[in-house]
C-alpha cells in the first residue's frame, strides 16, 4: 500500500484565532488508516478546537484539512460525517427524553436518510441495527430507560453508539472518559479499543487522563499554547523534555 493510501488524515498549517486569541498556531498532522492516536495538552490548549476544524464545525483561518485526499474545508459538518467521520463531544449530545434504543434507531434513520417519528414506519426502521449497537456498547440491557437517566458514564457509551451508527472509518473521540469513575474508565476504554480493533477503524482522540492515553495508544501528539510540541510513540512522547516540562512533568503515567 503506497504512502497515500495509509495517509488517511493530513492535515497542514492550520491556524485559527478567535478575537486576537490563536487556538491553534500553523498545526501540521497525519493519521495514518487503523492507528490509535491520542492528541493531549493542558487545558486550553487548543485540542476541542483542532477536533472542531477537522469536523466542520470551525472554518481554518488558514491551512489545510484532507481525509482520505478529499479536502475537507468549507464542507458543513453533517457531510463530513457521511464522508466517514463520526466524532463524540467534551458535553454529552444525545436526546435526554428519548428513550436510549430510539436515540441509536435515530442516528441510524438519519444516517440512512429516511424519516423518523412516533408512529410506523419510523419506529420500525433498524430495529436489527439499533439492538446490535447498543450489544456492542454494552446497553443492550437499558434499551428502554430513557436516555437522560443514565449515568453519565452509560450516556457516553451512548454517545459512542451514535457515533457508530453513521458507519465511520474515522472516529474521533473528546475526553471519552471524562467525569468518570475508575471502574467506568477501564470498562469503556477496554470497550472503545476492542469496537476500534474489531470494526477496522481509525481512532483520534483527546484524553486527561494519562493511564488512558498511555494504555491504548499508539501514537500520541502533544498541542501546547494551539502549537504541536511533539508527535511519536508513546515512549518518545514520555520522554521528550519539552513535554515533561509544560505537561507531564517528571511523574509520566506508564
Amino acid at each position: 500500500m503506497s504512502d497515500v493510501l495509509q495517509t488517511m488524515l493530513k492535515i497542514g498549517g492550520l491556524w485559527k484565532s478567535f478575537a486576537g486569541f490563536v487556538a491553534t498556531r500553523d498545526v501540521s498532522f497525519e493519521l495514518k488508516a487503523g492507528e490509535i492516536h491520542a492528541v493531549i495538552g493542558p487545558n486550553g490548549a487548543g485540542k476541542t478546537t483542532f477536533f472542531n476544524l477537522i469536523t466542520g464545525h470551525l472554518r481554518p483561518d488558514k491551512g489545510s484539512v484532507a481525509f482520505e485526499g478529499r479536502d475537507l474545508v468549507g464542507l458543513p459538518p453533517q457531510r463530513i460525517v457521511r464522508l466517514g467521520i463520526a466524532r463524540s463531544f467534551q458535553r454529552i449530545n444525545i436526546y435526554p427524553r428519548l428513550s436510549v434504543f430510539e436515540n441509536v434507531q435515530v442516528a441510524l434513520i438519519a444516517h440512512e436518510g429516511q424519516q423518523w417519528n412516533l408512529f410506523r414506519p419510523g419506529r420500525s426502521l433498524h430495529r436489527e441495527g439499533t439492538r446490535e449497537l447498543l450489544e456492542l456498547v454494552g446497553l443492550a440491557a437499558e434499551a428502554t430507560e430513557t436516555a437522560g437517566e443514565l449515568s453519565y458514564g452509560k450516556q457516553k457509551q451512548l454517545e459512542l453508539a451514535i457515533a457508530l451508527a453513521s458507519q465511520p472509518r474515522l472516529l474521533l473521540l473528546d475526553e471519552p472518559t471524562a467525569g468518570m469513575s475508575p471502574q467506568e474508565t477501564s470498562e469503556t476504554i477496554a470497550s472503545v479499543r476492542d469496537i476500534v480493533k474489531a470494526r477496522g477503524l481509525t481512532l483520534l482522540f483527546t484524553e486527561h487522563d494519562m493511564s488512558v492515553v498511555f494504555g491504548i495508544a499508539e501514537r500520541i501528539s502533544v498541542l501546547h499554547h494551539g502549537e504541536m510540541i511533539a508527535s511519536g510513540a508513546p515512549d518518545a512522547v514520555r520522554n521528550d523534555p519539552e513535554v515533561k516540562r509544560v505537561y507531564l512533568g517528571n511523574n509520566a503515567h506508564g
